[in-house]
């Protein structure tokens, strides 16, 4: 069971998270939130400027609205389908970096650094919230990320 968020420019432009909050809720109010695991996509129907040369992700109105997006579920990759690149986009909407034609993307390593963390806290906190085992999670999201982080890391939150 695949959820999709569609998203324009309309509510791009104008900050409205309701094309997310809809299928978000909606999968909250199931009550198995598990069952969505890496199932969330999302559709951009977002029309450029002609001759704009930029990725989704170098838009400032696209990363605004993502801001707002991860400031109300900062949980949010555990639904993103990692498997089609979801997840990585979500990074590129959150963290500064540039394209090079040969590497490309590449994120700024501190603020990649500090983005994952972020995330490893909230998803370990939320995760252990929903009864769900997080340690294989976000050992999985650091790899995407390109780090290991070692079980001493997790050591923290059994204490």
């Amino acid at each position: 069971m695949t959820a999709t968020i569609t998203l324009n420019n309309e509510c791009i432009n104008s900050l409205d998270l309701s094309p997310a909050t809809k299928v978000i809720e909606n999968i909250l109010a199931k009550g198995e939130i598990a069952s969505y695991e890496q199932k969330l996509k999302f559709i951009f129907d977002y029309e450029k400027e002609l001759g704009d040369p930029r990725e989704l992700s170098q838009i400032p109105e696209v990363r605004l609205w993502f801001i707002r997006l991860d400031s109300l579920y900062p949980w949010l990759p555990f639904l993103l389908d990692w498997k089609m690149g979801e997840f990585i986009r979500y990074t590129a909407m959150l963290v500064p970096h540039q394209f090079s034609s040969q590497e490309g993307i590449e994120y700024n390593a501190e603020a990649l650094e500090i983005f994952l963390m972020n995330k490893s806290f909230v998803l370990t906190n939320w995760l252990g919230q929903q009864e769900i085992p997080f340690r294989p999670r976000i050992h999985s999201m650091a790899k995407l990320l390109g780090y290991e982080l070692d079980d001493v890391f997790f050591d923290i939150f059994d204490n």
